[in-house]
């Protein structure tokens, strides 16, 4: 059998409803120069059975079982035995659009990438809240645009929601490492190593995300302590745009003081800001209930990410206590 351009390397964890969305959607591709990868880490409820049903409508697709070590692992796992050219990699709570093969493919064939990626959004059947955390994760007044937006105050870094490399890139640079933002180290390495990067901006994908507020602000607040993480490993990595959800937390505390103990009028940046997140939403998704969401998802995302990042700072840096490798395993394994 002919190697596929493309092995697509799926972790998984209990999450078989959102294996068969993903499924369908591969299903639907223009493009079928590919083959699934699925590598199921220990979970107690499998998807086994929709991947074979997948297989026996015409999915080229591998399914393998292994204990539950952690993502990064699993997706080394799926490297080790994918076929392809270009490996890439989408999170099991993503749909994917039916020409998005045909446009990396193209993209590809017309400026070729050793390391690429692709934004994300949300589909028109997510839940309000899906799509107003969407909006605050991809909004530049939330993000400053580092997640594949069109205006960006650093250089795009793949995600694994939606990354692909060469395996030029995996037989020299080598796999994941099990750590908060492994998808940001590995990108690092491959700059590093002196391969090129690009976000392919028509190449997006549907990313369902978390489904309420508590592990939404679960998983930024892990970004947050992920970016110290980084900084230990990578001490030239910490930009001016990683500093604002922080600033933004303790901007908050100050002004909320300085509103009781001042002047009220203290408490008009807020308003501004939180005007300025509402419109931006109304505009982007022209629904007045999702605008209104997308402010509670502000809030969360700037404040949870702000304070895993002050935490790890403080233990981590001011304190010298450095990495802990086993914290951030266990953290990783409870998301």
């Amino acid at each position: 059998m002919a190697s596929p351009r493309f092995s697509v390397i799926v972790p998984v964890y209990n999450r078989p409803a959102e294996v068969r969305d993903l499924v369908d959607s591969l299903l639907a591709q223009t493009d079928r120069d590919f083959e699934l990868v699925i590598v199921e880490d220990g979970s107690t409820v499998p998807c086994r059975e929709i991947v074979e049903d997948a297989i026996a409508r015409g999915l080229d697709a591998q399914y393998f079982y292994k204990d539950n070590e952690g993502r990064s692992i699993a997706r080394n796992y799926g490297l080790e035995r994918a076929r392809g050219e270009y490996f890439i990699f989408f999170d099991s709570d993503c749909v994917i659009p039916p020409d998005y093969f045909a446009t990396v493919s193209r993209e590809l064939d017309a400026r070729p990438l050793d390391c690429f990626g692709g934004p994300d959004a949300a589909h028109e059947s997510f839940t309000d809240v899906q799509k107003a955390i969407n909006y605050s994760m991809t909004s530049f007044l939330t993000t400053g645009g580092i997640r594949g937006g069109k205006i960006q105050l650093e250089k795009f870094v793949p995600r694994t929601f939606n990354m692909g490399f060469s395996r030029a890139v995996y037989e020299l640079v080598g796999g994941f490492r099990e750590m908060f933002s492994e998808d940001i180290d590995m990108s690092t390495r491959i700059r590093q190593a002196g391969f090129s990067i690009g976000l392919i901006h028509p190449a997006y994908v549907w990313h369902k995300r978390r489904i309420d507020w508590k592990k939404f602000f679960r998983q930024v607040y892990v970004f947050g302590m992920s970016r110290i993480t980084l900084k230990i490993l990578y001490p030239d990595s910490l930009k001016l745009v990683h500093l604002l959800p922080a600033v933004f937390v303790l901007g908050v505390v100050a002004l909320v003081l300085l509103g009781i103990f001042v002047s009220p009028w203290w408490l008009l940046p807020l308003g501004v800001y939180f005007v300025a997140v509402w419109a931006g939403a109304l505009i982007a998704t022209r629904s007045l209930k999702i605008a209104c969401l997308a402010v509670p998802a502000a809030i969360i995302q700037l404040g949870g990410y702000g304070v895993g990042f002050l935490r790890a700072w403080f233990v981590k840096i001011l304190l010298g206590r450095g990495r802990n490798e086993q914290e951030e395993i266990a953290l990783r394994k409870g998301k």
